[in-house]
């Protein structure tokens, strides 16, 4: 009896770790969509939509190829296209008070192909940015945009690929 005690004891706070860590590592913030696109569709799709809300800020930066990368160097890699996007409108009054908000955002969505020819679409959740960017550079997690980005990310992620 007092070895099944401690056998509990012992293992129940272990246990719980594991199921705390397994928990955060389930939740890393990161959205992934499978595409009905090609890569070169989805990204001018997802693109199509960020410039179709440019009358409340939107606006697409550029585009880091990093299969085109690797090809100059002889490298093999599946398409993976970053997309940098985001609202300047919103974004430029944070980083002017936080300088180093920028070394995080603008937010990126991630095209890619996976090894079976399927593409996907992969960004971070509006969650994400508030409670981990945001938070990284001592602003509030609490942000009273998080619900409207995700009502947009989400809209520019279903435009892309279905």
């Amino acid at each position: 009896m007092i070895y099944r005690r401690l056998m509990m004891a012992t293992l129940l706070p272990l246990v719980s770790l594991a199921l705390a860590n397994a928990a955060v590592a389930a939740d890393n913030g990161l959205i992934t969509v499978q595409s009905h696109h090609s890569v070169k569709e989805t990204v001018a799709r997802f693109e199509e939509a960020v410039r179709s809300k440019e009358s409340l800020g939107f606006m697409v930066f550029t585009e880091i190829d990093h299969a085109a990368a690797a090809k100059k160097f002889g490298l093999t890699l599946r398409p993976r296209i970053v997309i940098v996007f985001g609202n300047p409108k919103l974004g430029t009054p944070v980083m002017v008070k936080t300088p180093t908000l920028a070394i995080d955002v603008p937010p990126k969505a991630l095209v890619w192909e996976d090894d079976q020819g399927k593409v996907w679409l992969t960004y971070n959740s509006s969650e994400y940015l508030a409670k981990v960017i945001y938070v990284r550079h001592d602003l509030p997690a609490n942000q009273p945009w998080v619900p409207t980005l995700a009502g947009a990310l989400k809209a520019f992620a279903a435009h892309a690929t279905q």
